[in-house]
């Protein structure tokens, strides 16, 4: 063996073993019969590349397919990656900006999704590619693509399905509207940033000597910068009422961060029980600016204690105002176009019962946060302008845009979620799926239960174009019509043609309108056909330009991939999976998702378990994020300290519930665990431990071998245990526990004398024993760390009897059937008693060099007989003097307590006990003096409520940290104080 293990040397060669020997193929001739076990892959952006979310995620399914492969189980993992819409749009147009090259809309449709189709070709397999590096062990073989030709006649045949059953339809609703990219955006997409503004300002008295007039201009700078964070109050005058603004009979007062909108009020809601404002309920007042009508609603969304009391309704601008302006049946008007400017010229619903002034005509095609300084100074120069504040609010931003999100009144595309909701709710309910950890049931019924529509039309070119072609309405005397206006809020009359393919939605409309139909590029062409050929026998349709939402198609993921709608026989094998491993953020928008189109095409769950694991931070338990400066890159790590020093990590901290906090240290130390195994195979090597054709466990005779290979019975059976259980890191600490303590500390060092003697009977039995052992450990370890285990595999292959597969195929270790107590007890009461020693040893301060005698106190027969034996290695490893037998314990003495009798140190003349007494004292004081200050910082409510989570972490850690001290410095006393 090499003298190192070098990952860097290793980690690509094994890589293009398993690829040459087909290991991870799902189907293979000898697993014919074999129990099927399936995972797919949460697909990754095909933009992407890892990050310490994609290792973590990529590498506990791993574990679970190299454990249920090595099981002997017929082991697909389903790899794939996502079209991830908005995202590769945005990658390619920005590609074509810095090359100089046409635009999007200069190149049309069909040359720029040519263009991204290149870059897929080009860019597209970077994630997957990384993934090969950590050692997923998917079935390359079979990777799919939510764009690929399989996947998109699933998409088809789905929606098209669905629309027939009435659970897709059209509708006006609001909709998360980036302005940059002018799409609709799902609720993942948008990320909520907190703004805190810095203004002040209140309208001072009629009487005031010196009043303090608003500075317009500084506001309008302030505002420059970072149009939100403040609360504007407005007066609205009463209808009918004189307004004055030192008579609050007159008006009501309403707060707003978003004074641009108000355009578009249509009610103020109040509170039925608001004892100041409910007599106002019933009235009228004129909205200033515009001067329409609107009235005073009484709501129980309008709180009390916020802001005013009275709430600004503004239906088309706000989703709570929505559902408000659906209850009381109020005229919803939008005011702002795709890009978020103002849309007033021309503009039917706006214009309606109003009499707006030429100063909010002029904001017609004006920016948003523009507007909103215009509108400002325009209520202030009213006198309707009360007071601004500096207000700590959320302002939803798009997460690729970084622009602020509007929600926006358009015509979308929505899935009857609820409906199908309801069987993805019971199959969870009746234990079909289960959720691991169980808790996050709560989240997923949460939002089950609260569900709203699902917004499945996206305004992108890259994606399932939605399969549905718009025609003419046909009146009742056939007379065509087509009432089309191009402004985002306007009705078209139109009639919908819902087809898998051009030729069946030409089919559906010729039979509709009774004559020929062509297809033209858009409704603009449509339009003209009609102008230009009014009499024309052949009727004009065209198809919606919107691209379905991304989680759309992963929705159909479980069964899709397997070859759906074909009855495959991997559907049919493979159908349903067995275990989604995923994060927590995406319970809603995939998990449930899937849940709902598995039971509702396959009337069947899509898997039987969702295991949820928690995020990786940063060592001080912060959130990574690229602002913070604090990203750990994986495959830097990997480059630094190969693939299973990272992926061990991951395992190890992946407690369930728990975050992981990440540091290099951390990966480090796996790594020194992996060079003291590849040192131990070492050691085994240069003391001629081959593996033995034929050997049986149950006939060894040593107590050490035999306590050896019980040992590694248990840990298998605790490993075996945890990762059925999903408790990754109870099953990586059990293999850390017996490679690192059992099998390297203890084993090879107690063998050495074994090795060095005479015995050939004891030294072959050994040699055989600790080369079993060894192969144990590759088994053992492979899901973790598999490079190293399979080049150990390939290594100890050359020892002994030929191989018959390589690592990845062999079986997980057996129940070799050893129990052997007489052993275990014996080697057991060794390991207990130098650890014993050595840990008062440190505890009380024992020079290390110091050789110190060992009194065993009124020991048994049994006793007596074993330190007798073990005798120089006790010397050695616990680095005594002597050992002796007394009736009583020596004054001056340490005293321990192992497998129940009593080991006495006598110190006298090595360690001060009086001094070392006083010592850990006053380190005890000390320690409950930080526990107690840390007790007062966590006792407080304010501190909790205003820390980072990371902070009051880290202080409960401290806390934990001082009392394992304190535990261990008090028994260390005890034992002084027992003399």
């Amino acid at each position: 063996m090499d003298k190192t293990f070098e990952p860097a040397s290793v980690e690509k060669r094994i890589a293009d073993l398993w690829e040459r020997e087909g290991a991870f193929k799902a189907g293979r001739p000898e697993r014919a019969g074999a129990q099927p076990y399936t995972i797919v892959i949460p697909p990754p952006n095909v933009t992407g590349s890892l990050h310490m979310g994609h290792a973590l995620n990529n590498t506990l399914q791993d574990i679970l397919c190299r454990f249920e492969r090595m099981r002997g189980k017929d082991v697909l993992w389903q790899p794939g990656t996502d079209h991830a819409g908005i995202a590769t749009q945005m990658v390619v147009e920005r590609q074509l900006m810095e090359k100089q090259l046409p635009g999007r809309r200069e190149m049309g449709r069909e040359a720029f999704v040519k263009r991204i189709w290149e870059w897929k070709a080009e860019s597209g397999g970077v994630i997957v590619n990384q993934l090969k590096r950590l050692g997923a062990s998917c079935d390359w073989s079979r990777e799919r693509f939510t764009m690929d030709e399989g996947l998109s006649r699933a998409v088809l045949k789905v929606f098209v399905a669905l629309h027939k059953q009435g659970l897709i339809y059209r509708d006006k609703r609001l909709v998360n509207w980036d302005p940059k990219f002018q799409t609709a955006i799902s609720d993942l997409e948008v990320v909520q940033v907190e703004k805190k503004g810095s203004f002040k300002w209140e309208r001072p008295p009629a009487d005031a000597e010196e009043p303090k007039p608003l500075d317009l201009a500084a506001l309008g700078k302030l505002l420059d910068r970072d149009a939100s964070g403040h609360l504007f109050y407005f007066d609205y005058p009463l209808e009918g009422a004189a307004y004055d603004p030192a008579d609050a009979g007159t008006f009501i007062r309403i707060a707003t961060t978003r004074p641009e909108t108000m355009l578009g009020d249509t009610a103020i809601a109040v509170h039925p029980e608001n004892e100041t404002l409910k007599q106002l309920i019933g009235r009228n007042v004129v909205l200033p600016l515009v001067g329409r009508v609107i009235p005073i609603v009484a709501d129980d969304y309008a709180d009390p204690e916020k802001g005013t009391g009275a709430v600004k309704i503004t239906p088309a601008h706000d989703f709570n105002d929505f559902e408000v302006g659906k209850r009381h049946g109020l005229p919803v008007i939008n005011v702002l176009d795709a890009e978020a400017a103002m849309l007033l010229a021309g503009n039917a619903a706006f214009l309606a019962g109003a009499a707006p002034e030429a100063g909010v005509l002029a904001l017609q095609g004006v920016d948003r946060f523009e507007a909103r300084k215009r509108i400002v100074a325009l209520m202030a120069g009213k006198d309707l302008l009360a007071k601004i504040e500096p207000t700590g609010h959320t302002v939803p931003h798009g997460d690729r845009s970084n622009v602020v999100i509007e929600p926006w009144l358009t015509d979308q595309w929505y899935v009857d979620a609820k409906t199908l909701a309801q069987p993805a709710m019971a199959a969870v309910r009746d234990g079909r799926t289960k959720f691991v950890p169980e808790n996050w049931e709560k989240t997923y019924f949460q939002w089950l239960e609260n569900i709203e529509p699902w917004c499945v039309s996206r305004q992108l070119w890259w994606g399932h174009q939605i399969p549905v072609w718009y025609g003419p309405s046909r009146k009742p005397n056939n007379e065509l019509v087509l009432n089309v206006s191009f402004s985002a809020d306007s009705d078209a009359r139109t009639n919908e043609f819902v087809g898998v393919s051009e030729a069946e939605a030409i089919g559906e409309a010729s039979r509709y309108y009774g004559k020929p139909v062509v297809v033209v590029a858009d409704q603009r062409e449509a339009m003209l056909h009609m102008r230009e050929h009014p009499t024309d026998d052949v009727v004009a349709i065209w198809r919606d330009e919107d691209v379905l939402d991304t989680w759309f198609s992963s929705a159909l993921w479980p069964f899709s991939t397997l070859g759906w709608p074909d009855q495959t026989p991997e559907l049919a094998r493979h159908y349903p999976t067995d275990v989604l491993v995923t994060g927590f953020d995406i319970i809603f928008f995939w998990v449930a998702r899937m849940m709902m189109m598995g039971l509702h095409f396959m009337e069947e769950i899509p898997f039987h378990t969702v295991y949820i694991h928690a995020l990786v931070r940063d060592e001080k338990g912060a959130k990574m994020s690229k602002s913070k400066g604090n990203v750990i890159d994986p495959l830097e790590l990997v480059d630094s300290y190969g693939a299973d020093a990272l992926r061990f990590t991951l395992a190890a901290m992946a407690a369930q519930g728990r975050d992981i906090k990440l540091s290099r240290q951390r990966v480090e130390g796996y790594r020194n665990f992996a060079t003291k195994l590849w040192n131990a195979a070492r050691f085994a090597e240069m003391n001629e431990c081959a593996r033995v054709a034929g050997f049986d466990p149950a006939a060894t005779t040593l107590p050490l071998n035999r306590w050896a290979l019980a040992e590694l019975n248990r840990a298998v059976g605790d490993v075996t245990a945890a990762i059925e259980a999903y408790r990754f890191n109870d099953a990586a600490n059990a293999a850390y526990r017996f490679v690192w303590n059992v099998f390297c500390d203890w084993y090879l060092e107690l063998a050495k004398p074994v090795f060095t003697g005479e015995n050939a009977a004891e030294k072959a039995e050994t040699r055989a024993s600790v080369a079993y052992v060894l192969d144990a450990i590759a088994r053992l370890l492979h899901p973790f760390m598999p490079f190293l285990t399979e080049e150990l595999w390939a290594i100890k292959g050359q020892e002994g009897p030929t191989r018959e597969s390589i690592l990845a195929l062999a079986p997980w270790p057996a129940d070799a059937g050893i129990e052997a107590p007489d052993a275990q007890a014996e080697i057991g009461w060794v390991v207990a008693l130098i650890d014993e020693i050595r840990s008062a040893r440190q505890e009380v301060n024992v020079p290390g060099a110091a050789q110190i005698p060992l009194v065993l106190v009124d020991a048994g027969a049994e006793t007596r007989v074993r330190a007798e034996r073990w005798a120089e290695m006790l010397k050695r490893l616990a680095r005594l003097s002597d050992i002796s037998f007394a009736d009583v314990a020596p004054g001056e003495s340490v005293q321990l307590v192992v497998h129940g009798e009593v080991a006495a140190l006598p110190l006298a003349g090595i360690v001060d006990i009086a001094a070392e007494t006083l010592r850990l004292s006053k380190e005890i004081t000390k320690l409950k003096g930080e526990v107690a200050k840390i007790d007062a910082k966590l006792g407080n409510a304010d501190f909790l409520a205003r820390a980072p989570e990371e902070v009051v972490d880290e202080q409960r850690e401290r806390r934990e940290d001082a009392e394992a001290r304190i535990a261990k410095m008090a028994e260390a006393l005890e034992r002084l104080k027992k003399d």
